[in-house]
């Protein structure tokens, strides 16, 4: 499918770690769609993953999906029906969870400069995420096939790294540098 039929207003979905913020950059460059993080609107910058009071967060994410054009990397499953309702498109990734958690360690570690990171956080290893990653994944990998049959918009899945990256060569998506993504400004609100 090509990525001009996600329409303009596109959700990004798939296990934590999985590459979700990294396409959503890469698509919200290739076409000029602003790029919503929700882990960005969720938690307050300069913590350690501090999460916001729920009123808050689902106030900025309302805001933010009123837009005409973005791209929203994220699950956050209290607000989805919402923003399945505004969204012209879906990408599932479905990575194995071995995937996610080798991706989670490496960042932690030694990526200072991820996109999608929380303003004023360093990532550390935390064994709650390790333990999310190891234990969430199956189910929520039943929940996405449910949704990708049941909703009424294109659906992009992409199951493992290797069709991630086929989706960026046929898609002429780039992966962005990460100085870049840096010297912007972080999404309104956050």
């Amino acid at each position: 499918m090509p990525l001009a039929a996600l329409g303009p207003r596109i959700c990004i979905m798939g296990p934590s770690n999985s590459g979700k913020s990294t396409l959503a950059q890469a698509i919200g460059q290739a076409r000029d769609l602003p790029v919503v993080h929700l882990d960005q609107l969720h938690h307050l910058p300069d913590t350690d993953w501090q999460p916001r009071p729920v009123a808050a967060f689902v106030a900025l994410h309302d805001a933010a999906i009123l837009d005409e054009r973005w791209v929203i990397d994220g699950n956050y499953s209290r607000c989805l029906p919402q923003r399945l309702a505004r969204a012209t498109g879906v990408v599932l990734l479905d990575v194995p969870t071995l995937t996610s958690l080798r991706r989670y360690v490496a960042r932690c570690w030694f990526d200072r400069d991820r996109i999608g990171a929380l303003a004023g956080n360093r990532d550390s290893v935390k064994w709650a995420m390790l333990r999310h990653i190891a234990t969430t994944t199956r189910a929520n990998r039943r929940r996405y096939d449910a949704l990708a049959a049941t909703i009424d918009l294109p659906v992009v899945r992409l199951a493992t790294p290797r069709a991630i990256a086929a989706f960026y060569r046929t898609a002429g998506l780039t992966r962005p540098r990460r100085a870049a993504i840096r010297a912007g400004s972080p999404p309104a609100g956050t």
